[in-house]
Parts: C-alpha cells; structure tokens; sequence
C-alpha cells in the first residue's frame, strides 16, 4: 500500500467535479486505489476521504466512522436518493487541517453507490456517517464545506487556516 497526498485547500482540483467511474474500471487497480485511500484516510485519523481530495478524477469516496477502523465503506458513483430533516454540526476536514465550522446537513440521508466489486447497494444514515457521506459526496461536486458557510464566517475560518498553514511552513 501507498500513502497518497492529501490536496489541502485553497488546491484548485478541490473544485473540480468528479468523473463516474465506468463499470469497467471497477478492477484490482481500481482497489488498490482504495486500499491507498484508506491507508492515507487512517494515517491522517480521517472518517471520509474522496478520491478528489488525493487528485483522482473519480466518483468515489471512503469512509469509516468506528473506533475499531473496521466499518469501511466504500462509495462509487455514489448518490443521495433521500433525505430528510436538517442539523447543525461541527465538521471538519482532511483538507483543512486544523480547523472546523458548524455545517447545516440533512439529518438522514439515504445514498446508493457501487462497492469496490461494482455491486449496487443502498445506505441509510443519520448521525456522523449520514453527515459524512454529504460531506463527501460535496467534495465529488467540487464543494468543500467552507461552501456551506455564510461569508463572514468562512472569511473567519478562512483567516485562522492561513495562519496555521504559515504556522506548518
């Protein structure tokens, strides 16, 4: 396995949005890729991470939310076909080391995706992993969740991230 880089923000290909994965791809390269993914995911204590954030123009994202790091979840060509409610919470991100912000998020999300063998399935969540798959379906969309936030408090956010990444140099 091969720890990737993970893109940090302002990176321009966090904007970009992401290409489906053709049925065909769905092969031992494209596994390994995401053996890669959550060896980087983990390395860096993560939940989610998107092939975008490593520079991989694909629709495809990890994640694991359990302590244990045994509930991996693999996503491609993912996509909410439901949602219901709304909540507020704090969220961050391996892109933006260091720093957080409240993000309002349907409160249950209902998402069908291809797992790493090209079967489909459907995922229901709330809590933390029904926030994550927003999050991470977003970063596929080319929307990071300083998006979500109002101007004022992503100029905020925005200022104390500069520092740290100064700070990091």
């Amino acid at each position: 396995m091969a720890k990737l880089e993970i893109l940090k923000y302002p990176h321009p290909f966090l904007k970009k949005v992401a290409d489906p994965v053709a049925k065909e791809k769905i092969d031992d390269a494209l596994r390994q890729t995401i053996e890669d993914m959550f060896e980087t995911m983990y390395d860096d204590h993560g939940g989610g991470l998107a092939a975008t954030q490593v520079g991989l123009n694909m629709r495809l994202f990890i994640m694991d939310g359990s302590e244990e790091k045994d509930q991996r979840i693999i996503a491609i060509n993912p996509e909410i076909i439901e949602k219901k409610g709304e909540i507020i919470e704090e969220e961050g991100c391996l892109s933006f080391p260091g720093v957080s912000a409240k993000v309002k998020r349907a409160k249950w999300v209902k998402m069908r995706a291809l797992d790493e063998f090209g079967n489909e399935y459907e995922l229901e969540s709330d809590g933390y992993l029904g926030r994550c798959i927003q999050h991470e379906l977003d970063h596929l969309n080319g929307i990071t969740y300083f998006d979500h936030l109002s101007p004022l408090k992503r100029g905020m956010i925005e200022k104390k991230y500069k520092k740290l990444m100064k700070e990091n140099e």
